[in-house]
């Protein structure tokens, strides 16, 4: 990754933890049940409400987490953009089932607390086959597949509940996927 990139993330990580502290927030449920072994692996994404990070992003969203000796993941995220592919590094770690806490930023910023943002799991498939996975502020969401699609039913079940759940869902971005 570019010394460019790693600093983007940074600050991409900074100002997520920044706005998600700064806001009273409703605390989001999250799954009561978290095998971060399950987890790891590769996950499409299938739509997201808008982050800085991606907003270069026009297709093949994806993320892989891999496990780490200490119980937390390493995460790879990749996307498509006009230009190529870009892709950012990251490490997360399990705070609670449901809540884990992931950062961008340089190992040498892990120390401070801003530069950790807030990855919760709200919903999650028995054979994690799927994901929901929102922030506390309610402006960050990702639905999430093992599979570079999902049934639509699934797809709309999940956008209801994150509606219920105080979402706002008017930028919604649908992602496409192209055949790996």
């Amino acid at each position: 990754m570019s010394r460019r990139s790693v600093w983007r993330a940074a600050w991409l990580a900074v100002g997520l933890s920044a706005a998600t502290a700064a806001a009273a927030e409703t605390p989001l449920p999250v799954v009561a049940s978290f095998d971060a072994g399950r987890y790891a692996g590769r996950w499409y994404e299938i739509a997201r409400l808008p982050l800085v990070y991606q907003r270069d992003c026009i297709a093949d969203v994806r993320a892989d987490y891999s496990l780490r000796a200490d119980g937390g993941l390493d995460v790879l995220n990749r996307c498509r953009t006009v230009a190529g592919e870009i892709s950012a590094r990251g490490v997360a770690r399990l705070l609670a089932p449901g809540r884990l806490q992931v950062r961008f930023a340089p190992d040498w910023l892990a120390w401070l607390p801003w530069v950790w943002a807030d990855y919760q799991l709200i919903e999650l498939d028995a054979q994690y086959r799927w994901a929901l996975v929102g922030q506390p502020s309610r402006e960050y969401l990702w639905l999430l597949s093992r599979t570079p699609t999902l049934d639509e039913a699934t797809v709309e079940r999940l956008l209801a509940r994150a509606r219920e759940l105080g979402f706002t869902l008017d930028a919604l971005i649908r992602t496409p996927q192209t055949a790996p």
